[in-house]
C-alpha cells in the first residue's frame, strides 16, 4: 500500500532512491523515492502520524519497503574493502569489516517484507527534530538509549512513544528503526516505483 494515500501528512525523504545516503550512490531498486507498505503496516504508520501531527510535529520517512536486490547491494557494499567514501558522514568509529557483526547491516531485511520503517521527525515549520545523530549512522550512538544530550534522548523517546502507540516496535540499535510483526510477511524483489 502506497502510505501517502493514508498518511498524507507525512514527509518521503526517501534516502536510497538518491546518492544521499551511506553507500554514496543511488540504490539498485530504488526508482521512485516513494513508501510502500504492507497494509496493516501503513495503517500503523497512519495512527503514528496522526498522534505526531497532534504535537505539532510531522514524521519524516527515509526507508519502507527494501527491494531484496537492495539489500544484496548492501551486503556488497559491505564487503567493499576498497570503498570508504562516506566514512567520515556515516562510519567514522565503526570499521567497516566490523559492520555486519554490529548488526548495521543484514544479509535480510525486515524491509524488503514491508513491514520495517525508517524515519526521523520535524517541526509542522519544516524545521528537523534533534536525534543526537543522523538517520543511518553506524555507531554506538545510534542506539536508541544511548548517551546523548538531553533533547535528543528526549526527542528519540517522544518518538518512540508515538511509534510504539500506533503498535509498532523499535530495534534497539537504530533509533530510526520500526517494524510491525505481520504474519505470513514474505521478503520480495519489486523495485519501488511511484
Amino acid at each position: 500500500m502506497r502510505v501517502r494515500d493514508v498518511a498524507p501528512g507525512v514527509v518521503e525523504d526517501m534516502r536510497y532512491a538518491t546518492a544521499n545516503n551511506f553507500t554514496g550512490a543511488r540504490v539498485p531498486g530504488y526508482e521512485a523515492g516513494r513508501c510502500w507498505l504492507l497494509k496493516p503496516v501503513a495503517e500503523a504508520l497512519a495512527k503514528a502520524a496522526r498522534a505526531a501531527e497532534a504535537e505539532g510535529l510531522r514524521l519524516v520517512l527515509h526507508d519502507c519497503y527494501r527491494p531484496a536486490r537492495a539489500t544484496a547491494a548492501f551486503v556488497r557494499w559491505a564487503q567493499d574493502a576498497t570503498n570508504e567514501s562516506t566514512k567520515a558522514a556515516y562510519y567514522p568509529n565503526v570499521a567497516k569489516a566490523s559492520l555486519f557483526a554490529q548488526g548495521y547491516i543484514g544479509r535480510f531485511s525486515s524491509h524488503s517484507t514491508g513491514t520495517a520503517i525508517d524515519l526521523s521527525m520535524q517541526r509542522s515549520d519544516g524545521t528537523a527534530v534533534d536525534f543526537g545523530t543522523p538517520y543511518d549512522f553506524f555507531d554506538p550512538r545510534s542506539a536508541t538509549a544511548a548517551n546523548v544530550s538531553p533533547q535528543a534522548r528526549a526527542n528519540r523517546m517522544k518518538l518512540k512513544a508515538i511509534m510504539e502507540g500506533a503498535g509498532l516496535r523499535n530495534y534497539a540499535r537504530e533509533w530510526w528503526h520500526y517494524s510491525l510483526a505481520v504474519s505470513g510477511a514474505a521478503a520480495h524483489d519489486v523495485p519501488v516505483r511511484d
